[in-house]
C-alpha cells in the first residue's frame, strides 16, 4: 500500500531511497492513511459546494421567478442600484455560507460567526495568559540562573582564598615541623 502510495505522488519520477525498516513504514504508512483522508475529506468537500451551487442555483431561480411571475419584474428591468443589491445580497450569502437568502439564514449564520469570533477571542485570550505565565517563568529562570553564576563565581573565589589560606598553612606546620626537628636534635646534642 506504501508502495502505491509513493508511485502515485511520485508520478513518472523514481522513488527516492528509504531505508525500510518498521519505523519509516509506519511512519509513511500514516502518511498514506492521512493523506487517503484527506483526499476523502476534499472530495466530500466538493460534492457539498456542488450541492450547495446546486441549491444556490434552484434558489436563484425561484426568486427570479418570484421577481418575473409576481412583480412582472425581470432582471433585465432592474435598475443597476437594484442589480446592486441582489449581487450584495447573493455575494452576503456565498461568504455567509447560508442555506438560502431568508433573514433567518442570515441572522443565523452572523450568529454562528459571532460564536466563533468570541470563541477565538477566549482562546486568544486563555494564549495570551499562558505567553505571559511561560514569559514570567522564563524571566524567573533566567535570574535565578544569573544569580546561580554569581553564586558560583564567589564560592569559586572563596575557594581560591581558603587553598591559599591552607598552602600557607601547610607551609607553616612544615616550617614548624623542620624548625620542631632541628630543635629536638639540638637538645639532644645538649644532652
Amino acid at each position: 500500500q506504501v508502495t502505491l502510495w509513493l508511485k502515485k505522488i511520485y508520478g513518472n519520477q523514481p522513488i527516492p531511497q528509504y531505508e525500510v525498516n518498521a519505523r519509516t513504514v509506519d511512519i509513511l504508512y500514516n502518511l498514506v492513511e492521512c493523506n487517503e483522508a484527506r483526499d476523502r475529506d476534499v472530495s466530500l468537500l466538493i460534492e457539498d459546494m456542488k450541492q450547495k451551487a446546486t441549491e444556490y442555483e434552484a434558489e436563484a431561480n425561484y426568486l427570479k421567478g418570484l421577481l418575473t411571475e409576481s412583480l412582472d419584474l425581470s432582471l433585465a428591468s432592474l435598475s443597476s442600484e437594484g442589480t446592486n443589491y441582489l449581487d450584495v445580497l447573493v455575494d452576503s450569502a456565498m461568504i455567509l455560507e447560508t442555506k438560502d437568502t431568508s433573514l433567518t439564514s442570515f441572522f443565523c449564520a452572523i450568529n454562528d460567526m459571532t460564536s466563533e469570533l468570541y470563541a477565538t477571542e477566549s482562546e486568544n485570550r486563555e494564549m495570551e495568559l499562558e505567553s505571559k505565565s511561560i514569559r514570567k517563568k522564563l524571566t524567573a529562570a533566567l535570574k535565578l540562573e544569573k544569580q546561580l553564576e554569581e553564586d558560583l563565581k564567589k564560592t569559586e573565589e572563596l575557594l581560591e582564598v581558603e587553598k591559599a589560606k591552607a598552602d600557607r598553612q601547610t607551609q607553616n606546620l612544615k616550617f614548624l615541623r623542620r624548625k620542631f626537628e632541628d630543635l629536638k636534635i639540638s637538645i639532644k646534642a645538649a644532652e
